[in-house]
């Protein structure tokens, strides 16, 4: 231990650091690891023909099913989600309630992305008044499952929000509904339907992981090169010491 004297404190930095960084980067791999996943089974299921509606009922992993809607839309109730942005533009997402007539329920439809420049006037959208068949994927938020809240960004229709909570919304109306959000395919009764599946890809969790490992590492370059440093002065101090 001659050689190598980093110092209490230095020491225990390093023991309350360098676990936590290397931990850091391990939960990044396994978040990469569900991120490819997640995004593998989206590419499976959103190859396979559209189920109806009655089937997706049923299904107990609904997330990325296809599904096929035939009914119309009830613009009386649209949900406007706020805080969307695409290509650097502000805008927001619409919502509205759609009745399947096949099965008798309703679902919360997410028509696609709007522009909105101008905060002072409403965002501008028509709905189709007559029966349509549409072809639509059920949206689940990875990781985490819907949070029903009762709050709402503004009263009235159509009604600013800032989380999608059908469930909350069936309630509200009094309507039989499925609680998930079904994001429309492009088509005539979409807007701007690109739907990017995850906000974060796998590629940069795997960058966090090497930042995490990277900090890691040097935290822990850093405190072998203060230990030898350290005995290597108190060596020379002791060299200098009058006999």
């Amino acid at each position: 231990m001659s050689r190598f004297r980093p110092g209490l404190a230095p020491t225990l930095v390093v023991l309350a650091l360098l676990p936590l960084l290397v931990w850091l980067g391990f939960w990044q791999l396994q978040r990469a690891d569900e991120k490819r996943a997640l995004l593998a089974a989206q590419a499976a299921r959103l190859q396979a023909a559209p189920v109806a509606v009655s089937e997706l009922e049923r299904s107990r992993d609904p997330a990325f099913l296809r599904v096929r809607l035939e009914g119309f839309f009830d613009d009386h109730h649209s949900l406007i989600l706020d805080n969307r942005s695409r290509d650097g533009q502000v805008g927001v997402e619409l919502l509205q309630p759609f009745y399947d007539q096949p099965s008798g329920l309703w679902l919360l439809v997410n028509r696609g992305w709007l522009p909105w420049p101008d905060r002072r006037q409403p965002p501008r959208f028509d709905t189709p008044e007559q029966p349509l068949a549409l072809t639509a994927w059920v949206y689940v938020p990875a990781g985490k499952p819907f949070q029903l809240r009762a709050d709402a960004a503004t009263d009235g229709w159509p009604r600013l929000v800032t989380a999608v909570e059908p469930a909350v919304l069936w309630q509200r109306l009094g309507r039989g509904g499925l609680p998930y959000e079904i994001r429309l395919e492009p088509g005539p009764a979409a807007y701007r339907a690109e739907w990017p599946v995850v906000a974060m890809g796998p590629e940069k969790h795997l960058g966090y992981a090497v930042q995490w490992f990277a900090l890691a590492a040097a935290l822990l370059g850093l405190f072998v090169y203060l230990g030898l440093h350290n005995a290597r002065e108190k060596k020379d101090e002791s060299s200098h010491r009058p006999a």
